[in-house]
């Protein structure tokens, strides 16, 4: 079977990659008024609307996501979050359930940078559009080992927006833009746009993402799901297309604490492939335990205040956050600290020069047949399909990555990056104030995707980057709404915490008093 042709879905985003003209109109047409008009242009036939609602596993289950994704995703108000479907969904499903497999047939939508062997991985670009490797990632096959289902591919932003200083989140050349369900004119954000979307969608019982900084916590926040990133090496990343083996991870994205916790079970673990991960198996737990008694009663927890924003809204629910939690017996300590300039600095050459040998490493390896096998290849590639690829936004940090071969100034980097990020920053923050974890809100509510001005993350909100060059956790719980787009909470800890974390955010989200928008599909 040539997986190429029978396992992809047609086209359906092609109109988006047309010239800028057909972006803008596309996007144009995708602002609705805030109400609660519903978003479907036509009505989808009954059977494509079964509820999910408590549907985990099994066939029926599956075929229920697979109609959704026919009305909501391909039809209705076109979420695009979904690139491609698995046609063995459904029976694949059924032979887990059967099995009696841990994860009983739940079906998963993965990223499209996470090879599965039924689809290309494209990482969004039409240059790997036939990057049809037959393989499984070591993630993918844990996932199916205990049950997962994969139910196809989702859309990102092209090359996990490491591509260009004026990239607009969630939109690539194969996937066109993704819309936020909540309000379709809004950005899902990125680059794990397409998994938070379907999550929030419920396209899926849930997803995978990845994350360099940012990636799976923003649009987490942004579609109001959770999203988990989890200390760097706990995941392989072994068939993944890379930016930075020092940042890189992939995590669940979920509707719960809970459900992001199962998955994590199923796709973590040591690989011999990936060096990172030497650690892994000695720090695996079932990471469901305790959730459902989970308290914050006695437990010390950071509040970054200089983290929390100018946005009045969002600084008003993140406050009736802290309440709810120390009205459930947490301690309170306000943190008074400022990220370095120099952070994001050293982090970026980091990400410059890593993605260069690591993403070509990636190419070069591929056993698929694709026109490109370096980041000079792409680069190339880009600009012969200019019309295609470069559209909406133009590939400046490719070519700035492109001429980083310093690697006495990369060593240096990462060093002051991890000194500043974790020594001086998260670990110090930690200690210092003899604290268990740091919060903060996750980012601003929603903004307008725009093709000309690109993305809007005003208001000086989060901490993220202080895990995501750590290497450590980062939780991101759905934490209330704002004019009905919904904005996440941050959790943080320190390396292994993972399961503490979760812990934490299911206290959190037991207790939130604050009600999480849903989309009004």
């Amino acid at each position: 079977m040539d997986i190429r042709t029978t396992a992809r879905r047609r086209p359906r985003h092609a109109a988006l990659t047309l010239p800028l003209a057909a972006a803008l109109s596309a996007c144009a047409t995708a602002q609705p008024p805030m109400t609660s008009t519903p978003l479907a242009s036509t009505p989808p036939a009954p059977e494509a609307l079964a509820s999910t609602d408590g549907c985990a596993g099994g066939p029926s289950c599956a075929a229920a996501y697979l109609g959704r994704i026919a009305a909501y995703d391909d039809a209705g108000p076109t979420l695009n979050a979904v690139i491609a479907t698995n046609p063995d969904a459904v029976a694949q499903a059924k032979a887990a359930r059967d099995a009696g497999l841990p994860l009983a047939g739940r079906t998963v939508l993965v990223k499209d940078n996470v090879e599965t062997s039924e689809l290309p991985t494209t990482a969004g670009s039409i240059a790997l559009a036939g990057n049809a490797t037959g393989r499984d990632a070591p993630l993918i096959a844990n996932l199916r080992a205990a049950g997962g289902v994969v139910l196809g591919k989702t859309n990102l932003s092209e090359w996990a927006n490491i591509r260009s200083f004026y990239s607009v989140s969630g939109w690539s050349g194969v996937g066109g833009f993704t819309k936020n369900p909540h309000l379709t004119g809004r950005n899902a954000c990125g680059s794990s746009s397409g998994s938070g979307a379907a999550v929030a969608a419920s396209l899926s019982w849930a997803a995978i993402g990845t994350e360099t900084d940012g990636s799976i916590t923003c649009p987490a926040s942004v579609n109001g799901v959770v999203g988990f990133k989890p200390t760097v090496g706990l995941v392989s990343r072994t068939h993944v297309v890379p930016i930075s083996h020092s940042q890189d991870t992939a995590g669940p994205m979920a509707r719960s604490v809970a459900d992001a916790a199962l998955l994590l079970n199923a796709i973590a673990g040591s690989d011999p492939a990936d060096p990172a991960t030497a650690e892994a198996n000695a720090h695996i737990t079932d990471f469901t335990a305790g959730l459902p008694d989970a308290s914050l009663q006695g437990v010390r927890i950071g509040v970054m205040k200089n983290q929390i924003g100018d946005n009045r809204d969002v600084t008003a629910l993140f406050e009736q956050a802290v309440a709810d939690m120390k009205a459930a017996g947490a301690e309170i300590v306000e943190i008074d600290y400022e990220e370095p300039e120099a952070l994001g600095g050293a982090e970026f050459m980091v990400l410059l020069h890593e993605l260069r040998a690591d993403l070509g490493a990636y190419l070069a390896g591929s056993p698929a047949d694709i026109p490109i096998r370096s980041l000079a290849d792409a680069i190339a590639f880009n600009k012969a399909h200019a019309d295609e690829e470069m559209a909406v936004f133009d590939q400046s940090i490719f070519e700035m990555a492109e001429t980083m071969t310093d690697d006495a100034m990369l060593a240096q980097s990462r060093e002051t990056s991890l000194r500043l990020a974790y020594d001086k920053g998260l670990k110090k923050l930690l200690t210092d104030n003899d604290v268990r974890f740091l919060i903060a809100p996750t980012t601003g509510p929603a903004w307008l995707t725009d093709p000309i001005l690109g993305d809007n993350f005003k208001g000086s909100i989060g901490t993220g980057t202080l895990a995501a060059v750590s290497g450590t956790p980062h939780l991101s719980v759905p934490m209330g709404g704002v004019k009905g787009l919904p904005v996440g909470l941050s959790i943080l800890g320190d390396r292994w915490d993972d399961a503490a974390v979760l812990r934490a955010g299911a206290a959190f989200e037991a207790v939130r008093t604050a009600t999480v928008p849903t989309p009004k599909l």
